[in-house]
C-alpha cells in the first residue's frame, strides 16, 4: 500500500468516525434523557429500553476509533471519554437522590421497587467495559510498536 493511499483511507475513516461520533453523543443524550424521565416518573413510563441500541454504536464508534489509531492516525481525538464520566456522575447523582428521598422515586405506586437504578448501573458497566477494552488496545497497540521500534 502506497503512503497516499493510507493517507486517503485514514482520511476517509476519519470522516466516518466524526459521523459515528455525532450519531453515538446524539443516541448518548437521548439514552440519558430517558433514563431521567424514568427515574423522576416514579414508573409511570416503561423501562427504557435503548441500552442495547445505545451500546451497539458504542462498541461501533469505539473499534472504529481504534481501527483509525492502529492505521498509524497520531491525532485521534478523545472525544468520547468525557461520557464515561458523565454516565458515572449521573448515576452517583440519581442514587444520592435515592438515598436522600428515602427510596422516593424508585418505589412505584403500588409499592413496587422499579429496576432503573439497576438499568443505569448495568448499562454504565457495560460502558466501562467498552472503555476498558478499546484503552487495552490502545496500550497494546504501543507496546507492539514500541517493540518494533526498539523502545
Amino acid at each position: 500500500m502506497t503512503k497516499e493511499t493510507l493517507i486517503k483511507i485514514r482520511r476517509s475513516e476519519n470522516i466516518i468516525n466524526k459521523h459515528l461520533f455525532g450519531l453515538c453523543a446524539f443516541v448518548t443524550v437521548i439514552t440519558m434523557v430517558m433514563f431521567l424521565i424514568e427515574f423522576f416518573s416514579k414508573g409511570k413510563y416503561t423501562p427504557a429500553k435503548i441500552s442495547i441500541l445505545y451500546l451497539g454504536i458504542l462498541i461501533i464508534y469505539s473499534l472504529h476509533k481504534e481501527l483509525i489509531r492502529w492505521l498509524g492516525e497520531r491525532k485521534v481525538e478523545r472525544q468520547g471519554e468525557i461520557f464515561v464520566f458523565v454516565w458515572v456522575l449521573l448515576a452517583t447523582f440519581l442514587y444520592l437522590i435515592d438515598f436522600l428521598t428515602k427510596g422516593y422515586f424508585t418505589t412505584g405506586a403500588n409499592g413496587e421497587r422499579l429496576s432503573v437504578l439497576r438499568d443505569i448501573s448495568i448499562t454504565i458497566i457495560e460502558i466501562l467495559a467498552v472503555f476498558v477494552v478499546t484503552r487495552s488496545l490502545k496500550i497494546l497497540q504501543f507496546l507492539l510498536f514500541s517493540k518494533n521500534k526498539g523502545l
